[in-house]
């Protein structure tokens, strides 16, 4: 099974954390080791052989067509649904989009930097043959606060409000959904995806597949420099 799924990246938020370096640049485009971090999130979806990209932005979002247009250059293909006059949320975004997505695609969040098996993680997707599957990294409150009750191959609870004991694992920052697990939200409504995540729970169709690898972010000025740091030393050749 090849899971040629498109991707759709979650980048219309204000990134109010980072201001004000995005008062003026969308945080896509805020540099990260001498280039623009998308390129850095292009580079490794391009390598996992992902060439199908969906950009839901928003906030200065035209900045980023206009910097990589169709993606030709990079051997990719991108489509971008803005969200329009209101913001619409991670979840309402994403129903927004459905027409560019097809019944199936990844989910990204704009400000993770993942090197790990895209592919792999899809394969688990489709063998689950849920309406949706998270990765969950066992973070045990290190890198943030940890939302994810993981145990025994299964997600019992995904909350990032009301915290449990039992909740030593995060949410990655890459998922799966099919289109039918965004059934019954309203359209063109403000929705947080963590909600749609939440009632995929609850009901039984939100697979999970644990990573190793520990994530990698832009969404903190500390993320941002760490991420910074590490793809500088990477381009650092080995003395």
């Amino acid at each position: 099974m090849y899971p040629d799924f498109p991707v759709a990246i979650l980048a219309g938020g204000l990134a109010t954390r980072l201001r004000p370096l995005t008062e003026k640049v969308p945080k896509l485009l805020l540099e990260v080791a001498g280039e623009p971090f998308f390129s850095h999130q292009l580079r490794l979806l391009q390598k996992a052989g992902l060439t199908r990209i969906v950009l839901c932005v928003g906030h200065l979002g035209e900045m980023i067509e206009d910097r990589y247009g169709d993606g030709r250059s990079w051997g990719v293909h991108i489509d971008y649904s803005f969200d329009g006059p209101k913001l619409l949320g991670t979840g309402g975004a994403l129903i927004h989009a459905l027409p560019l997505l097809g019944d199936a695609f990844y989910v990204l969040y704009g400000d993770s930097y993942l090197p790990i098996d895209y592919l792999d993680v899809g394969r688990a997707f489709l063998a689950s043959g849920r309406q949706g599957l998270m990765t969950v990294y066992e973070n045990r409150g290190q890198y943030d606060s940890s939302n994810v009750w993981f145990e025994g191959g299964k997600i019992r609870v995904y909350d990032k409000k009301n915290r449990l004991p039992q909740m030593r694992y995060i949410d990655y920052g890459l998922g799966l959904l099919r289109a039918s697990g965004l059934d019954g939200w309203p359209r063109d409504a403000v929705v947080d995806l963590a909600d749609v995540y939440g009632r995929l729970v609850a009901t039984g169709h939100l697979a999970g597949y644990e990573v190793s690898q520990r994530f990698y972010e832009i969404g903190s000025p500390a993320g941002l420099s760490e991420l910074d740091a590490l793809l500088r030393a990477a381009k650092t050749p080995s003395l």
